[in-house]
């Protein structure tokens, strides 16, 4: 086999789980050829450069061997080689992602603790009492 699909290269070499995520990836402009962006139909062959983009990752491999057949990992490995530049920047952003500080202790507000409810009610209280009294004061 000389050349084949791009869309169903993608899914032998298991980057997509299915054919139908693999094209509309490519529609999307996510994958591209050479340095270019490609339609689903393309043709691929051994030795182009495939540059793909999942969110903040992106992945440059060079296609080894062409692959109709979905088979085991493994096997699908064999299809691809992904570039030094493309693994070194891959490894980075994982180990950026790691350090990187919860999103979730950056909230400085949101819904208030039963504690800290009941300290702003006995505030309220306090207020209330000091502003507005019932008794006579002469």
């Amino acid at each position: 086999m000389e050349r084949l699909r791009i869309d169903k290269w993608l899914w032998a070499a298991r980057f997509y789980k299915t054919r139908t995520l693999a094209s509309e990836e490519i529609a999307r402009g996510r994958v591209q050829v050479n340095g270019v962006a490609v339609k689903p139909a393309r043709e691929l062959k051994a030795g182009d450069s495939v540059l793909l983009r999942s969110g903040p990752v992106s992945r440059t491999v060079t296609v080894l061997a062409l692959s109709d057949k979905r088979g085991p990992a493994p096997v699908a490995a064999l299809l691809y080689q992904e570039t030094e530049d493309s693994l070194i920047e891959r490894q980075q952003a994982a180990e950026q992602r790691r350090l990187a500080p919860e999103p979730a202790l950056s909230l400085s507000q949101g819904r208030p603790t039963k504690r800290d409810r009941r300290d702003t009610d006995r505030l309220r209280q306090n207020d209330w009492d000091a502003r507005w009294s019932a008794s006579l004061k002469t």
